[in-house]
């Protein structure tokens, strides 16, 4: 390496790397990116002074964390469900007003009905606020077409979101979220068109980077579930689960037992289930705003995971039903007050733990020959990112190695 394209100086890092100081902390620091790849990373004192830099920016101060990773969103969608907010205040419960047509199954309607100029409209502003804090990838699922055409146009919509915005996204095919009106009664017959029709789709036009289900009683049975995630595989693509919301359903075994990616709520999950996950790689993620929203009261087995070293991610889960949420900063404030994690579990939850729930392995901690993806925060010490309940310390963002905004100072 010749030369840094942009060097980072003046800062402290949070590089999450684990085994050492907490949050892997390394003070006075610098950071020397070359293309999109961090190049060099240390002590300021002992930066290579052989090496030049074409773009030196002194970050004040602050601190550098990985860019942070949203790795659960449902954020592509139409319209929008304030109506059934007030409804469950009143009484009404998640389950009730799915039943009764509401749910899920009024954000298809809303979806369907949009094109993709006017559904791209109505999503920009949700991704672009995650943006603003920080976030430099975020998984965006389908699941409010239920049909192969509208499924498709969520996915691709995600993606042109993505070059818009210039944030990373990873696209996962939800068409097992719920059973569409046109086959109520008939959801294995859905199943059927899911794997056969829509899977395959969405393979042949590389709009999917993972597939996911809804597994649960007003979702798909267990069986059902075991269906689209081996067709998912037989396409090549991996798989990630909606696990054990509402009831235990055994989803967190299922989806340890079909290698997937992560289980995503767990609020129901056994210790069967976390030992699946223990055993299989399997990454919990954890979504205090749906549980929030949905004033649960059963939280995640948080120390059953701890002991079994599973890692634990967190993620907006932002939905337009149960998790109406745009910043991933109050949820990693959220899973520390309403999960028990600690401020170091919560960032680790949107840094590495949030990249290896999406298969990324080149971005979510600070390492040379990773993704140059940082958030740069104004703040005292990195605590501070779980403690603050609203507000958004952060003062700038590096994605693939270009400064995205930046207002240190």
């Amino acid at each position: 390496m010749s030369r840094f394209d942009l060097l980072l100086v003046d800062v402290h890092l949070a590089t999450m790397q684990a085994g050492g100081a907490p949050y892997g902390a390394l003070r006075d620091g610098a950071v020397g990116i070359a293309d999109d790849r961090i190049a060099w990373i240390g002590r300021r004192v002992d930066l290579p002074r052989d090496i030049p830099a074409t773009q030196t920016v002194g970050c004040g101060g602050a601190w550098l964390t990985p860019g942070l990773v949203d790795c659960h969103t449902h954020i592509v969608y139409a319209g929008n469900r304030a109506g059934e907010f007030e409804r469950r205040l009143n009484g009404a419960s998640y389950a009730d007003i799915a039943r009764e047509g509401g749910g899920i199954n009024a954000t298809v309607r809303a979806t369907r009905a949009a094109d993709e100029r006017e559904l791209a409209a109505q999503s920009m502003p949700r991704m672009a606020a995650l943006a603003g804090e920080g976030v430099t990838t975020i998984e965006v699922k389908s699941g409010y077409g239920l049909e192969t055409a509208a499924e498709l146009k969520q996915l691709r919509v995600a993606r042109e979101l993505s070059a818009e915005l210039g944030i990373a996204v990873r696209t996962t095919l939800l068409a097992a979220h719920a059973v569409p009106p046109e086959f109520a009664g008939r959801a294995d017959d859905y199943v059927d068109y899911v794997c056969g029709d829509t899977i395959p789709a969405a393979a042949r036009a590389c709009v999917a980077d993972a597939v996911d289900a809804f597994c649960e009683g007003i979702g798909f049975t267990p069986a059902q579930t075991r269906r689209v995630l081996a067709a998912a595989r037989a396409h090549g693509l991996p798989v990630k689960l909606h696990a054990d919301q509402l009831s235990d359903t055994g989803g967190a075994g299922l989806a340890a037992a079909a290698s997937a990616l992560s289980a995503d709520h767990l609020e129901y999950t056994n210790d069967e289930g976390v030992a699946a996950m223990a055993e299989a790689g399997t990454v919990a993620v954890l979504l205090p705003g749906a549980f929030y929203a949905l004033r649960e009261t059963r939280v995640p087995p948080v120390a059953a995971l701890r002991r079994r070293g599973v890692p634990m991610a967190v993620a907006s889960d932002c939905n337009p039903g149960t998790s109406p949420v745009t910043s991933l900063l109050l949820m990693v404030n959220m899973a520390c007050t309403l999960f028990g994690l600690t401020p170091e579990e919560a960032l680790a939850g949107v840094t590495a733990n949030a990249a290896r729930a999406l298969g990324l392995a080149d971005r979510g901690t600070l390492a040379p020959g990773l993704r140059a993806d940082l958030a740069c925060w104004a703040i005292a010490e990195p605590a501070e990112l779980a403690y603050r309940i609203g507000g958004n310390p952060n003062v700038g963002a590096v994605r693939a190695g270009r400064i995205a905004h930046w207002s240190v100072g």
